[in-house]
């Protein structure tokens, strides 16, 4: 009779508490955001249609800049938590140091360009809106275009903080931003009833004080990860191509999905009125039964990205297989927490019969396929990304997009009828073609001549 060999994992870079110390903050970043983001839309909407309309479209720009600074962060921390691995800690301090300079630089020239081409945005981009919209559009772009290096800086510092495995900093400063955010929000709005621009400055003076917070914590020596205290930047380019080499094919994915979700609002948008609104609402329930896996992906950056720095792909298998196991547990636990109190959410939703009905199947679908493949579709292209192995992600994770996200939505939501839930549908298919192909990737070991350092 065989006998399974115990393995001696006591040397293992992270054992269970520093695990749960990472992933709970994670989770409370993420759920935090997500409400933050749901009170923000209801106190917007006290000011007007108008507002919400103007304030809508330039988010989605400013989504879009956010997923770019979010990716570049995410080359930074696999770098310096390569470094970390590899027991380089100059290395690694200075390559956290190139990052946040250099988002930084990247952050103000993208100011510049905006402030620039302020009516090409409003004019181009938006297209022809009505003049009480495109009033509300151009205040709020004017006061939060001027945050975006500090969103750039505190995206990048959170990312550092994350790589070291802290992630407790990064909740703290970002509760610290939202309670800002949400509290500015309630006084210029309902107590100086002063609308769009009652939106906008907390934006500001909350992303202000949270970059401020963060790098003046990363400045201290003390740290595991910490930056150089100067003014003056010099660009070290074998630093910034690593990072670039993680953070451009991140960015162009996610920059891809943004617009892939565009063209698939045009089409919902020819279904009608009920399954505009159940779309609506179904991407925002949808969200909080995918949030611990949002989470725990940041969370794979850090363990596998030191564990390659390390060169232990004994580690990296396990971790993987683990951080696996958790995301699919997490994504079941909220999901079933979803379908409890689902009738309480629809009923505070005051939708009509249709529209609840439609929204109730798109939710106990995306549910049920969310714990089965969400896992293998996005989690484990984090191990990838964390072990240098960028680009393939992008190349598979574009090509699903197209094929099946768009193209299906057509044939399956308005050729073959489904409608609104064909979209659906077509979602879940190319996350079925990509978990596939990552899974082959995986065991094909490809990934693992990608380190960075």
């Amino acid at each position: 009779m065989n006998k399974r060999i115990k393995i001696d994992r006591s040397g293992y870079l992270f054992d269970n508490k520093a695990l749960v110390t990472l992933i709970i903050p994670l989770i409370v970043e993420q759920l935090l955001a997500v409400l933050v983001g749901m009170a923000d839309s209801i106190m917007i909407a006290s000011v007007g249609e108008a507002a919400v309309s103007g304030v809508s479209l330039v988010d989605q720009v400013m989504v879009l800049l956010i997923n770019i600074f979010a990716a570049l962060a995410t080359g930074g921390a696999v770098v310096a938590g390569q470094y970390l691995g590899h027991r380089r800690r100059e290395a690694a301090c200075e390559s956290a140091t190139q990052l946040v300079w250099f988002i930084t630089v990247c952050a103000v020239v993208i100011t510049v360009v905006v402030y620039a081409g302020k009516s090409v945005i409003l004019h181009g981009v938006f297209g022809k809106i009505e003049p009480d919209v495109m009033r509300h559009a151009d205040i709020y772009l004017m006061i939060v275009t001027m945050a975006i290096p500090f969103m750039a800086l505190y995206n990048s510092g959170a990312a550092i903080f994350r790589a070291m495995g802290n992630s407790k900093i990064s909740m703290q400063v970002s509760i610290i931003m939202n309670i800002i955010n949400v509290a500015g929000n309630a006084i210029l709005i309902y107590g100086f009833h002063r609308g769009t621009e009652g939106v906008a400055i907390p934006t500001l003076v909350s992303r202000i004080v949270a970059a401020v917070i963060i790098i003046v914590l990363l400045c201290d020596e003390k740290q595991t990860l910490h930056i150089r205290r100067t003014w003056r930047y010099r660009v070290d380019w074998s630093h910034v191509k690593k990072i670039l080499s993680v953070g451009v094919p991140n960015g162009l994915e996610n920059s891809m999905f943004q617009l892939g979700k565009i063209l698939v609002l045009s089409l919902v948008s020819t279904f009608g009125t009920y399954a505009i609104a159940a779309n609506a609402v179904s991407n925002a329930i949808a969200l909080f039964q995918i949030l611990p896996g949002m989470a725990i992906n940041l969370a794979v950056t850090t363990v596998i990205a030191r564990c390659v720095g390390a060169g232990d792909y004994d580690q990296v298998r396990y971790y993987n297989k683990r951080l696996l196991i958790i995301t699919h547990i997490g994504v079941a636990v909220m999901v079933f927490g979803v379908f409890a109190i689902l009738p309480l959410i629809l009923k505070a939703y005051h939708l009509s019969d249709v529209t609840a009905e439609v929204t109730r199947q798109i939710i106990y679908f995306h549910g049920l396929s969310a714990i089965v493949i969400w896992p293998a579709s996005f989690t484990l292209p984090s191990t990838f990304r964390a072990s240098g192995d960028a680009k393939a992600c992008m190349i598979i994770s574009m090509v699903s997009m197209w094929i099946f996200r768009i193209v299906f939505s057509y044939i399956l939501g308005k050729y073959l009828g489904l409608g609104v839930f064909g979209i659906w549908v077509a979602m879940v298919v190319d996350w079925a073609f990509r978990a596939l192909c990552f899974i082959i990737r995986y065991f094909r070991g490809g990934w693992k001549k990608q380190a960075l350092v």
